[in-house]
């Protein structure tokens, strides 16, 4: 059910809702305990992100592979972290500042706005917040970001505070996502490339035996494509390189 209110009410309002902005401008209230994805539909992020020049933080919009269109960032973090749900096979779906949550915490009415939503293959739902690691020792912005927590976590959705990951896993992925669009590689070229690799060769090795009589790195792009659409799999916790050993998956 969606609930329609004035400011008066949602001040003094002890159940917790949720506001959805949507693609015609409207901005509709759902009670967090009825919110369903369904909600999310033709919806967009609760504030307007622009990059201009001088800014103190970095925004930015993001071609995901996963949605077929742009999400928003409002930090190099948020950015690494979007970079990661996208590279995510389990991620079928992504929305960035998907919402704002109200809610009467003690004696204060509390107002929060989630990082991003992602949906996650098994139907399961997990909000997002990104925050450095250094200011999670601030008790003001651990209390901030706990209760929103609580309150999605009580709605069975899975809740995930980010701080980052292992800067190799990140250039690794950084790399592969120039490989993230269809078109960019032919996909015939993908496809005969993941027919002719074999389970457990190096990168190297590989490379040598497709490319025949042209240069190894002219088919490699078409690895990488495979990569990162999970099709072949290796270690990104070491650098990429010619030793990298392929998988392919089961």
């Amino acid at each position: 059910m969606t609930v329609r209110s004035s400011g008066n009410a949602r001040r003094t309002r002890k159940v917790p809702t949720a506001s959805i902005r949507y693609e015609d401008s409207q901005v509709r209230e759902q009670f967090v305990e009825h919110l369903r994805l369904a909600d999310f539909a033709e919806s967009k992020p609760w504030r307007d992100v622009r990059s201009v020049h001088g800014m103190t933080h970095y925004s930015g919009k993001y071609s995901s592979a996963t949605t077929g269109g742009h999400v928003v960032y409002e930090s190099r973090l948020e950015l690494a972290r979007l970079l990661l749900a996208d590279f995510d096979p389990s991620v079928e779906g992504i929305f960035a500042q998907p919402c704002r949550v109200t809610a009467r915490i003690g004696d204060r009415v509390r107002h929060h706005v989630p990082d991003f939503l992602l949906v996650m293959r098994p139907g399961t739902v997990r909000v997002v917040n990104v925050k450095p690691a250094g200011q999670l020792r601030d008790p003001k912005i651990a209390e901030a970001l706990a209760w929103p927590g609580e309150l999605f976590r009580q709605h069975g959705w899975e809740y995930e505070i980010w701080s980052g990951a292992d800067r190799v896993l990140l250039e690794n992925v950084r790399f592969l996502a120039g490989y993230r669009r269809p078109g960019v590689v032919p996909e015939a070229e993908v496809e005969q490339a993941r027919l002719q690799v074999v389970d457990g060769e190096e990168l190297a090795v590989v490379e040598r035996r497709l490319a025949g009589d042209r240069r190894p790195e002219e088919v490699r792009p078409a690895l990488m494509a495979l990569l990162w659409s999970g099709r072949l799999r290796t270690d990104l916790s070491r650098p990429l390189s010619g030793e990298s050993v392929l998988r392919r998956r089961a």
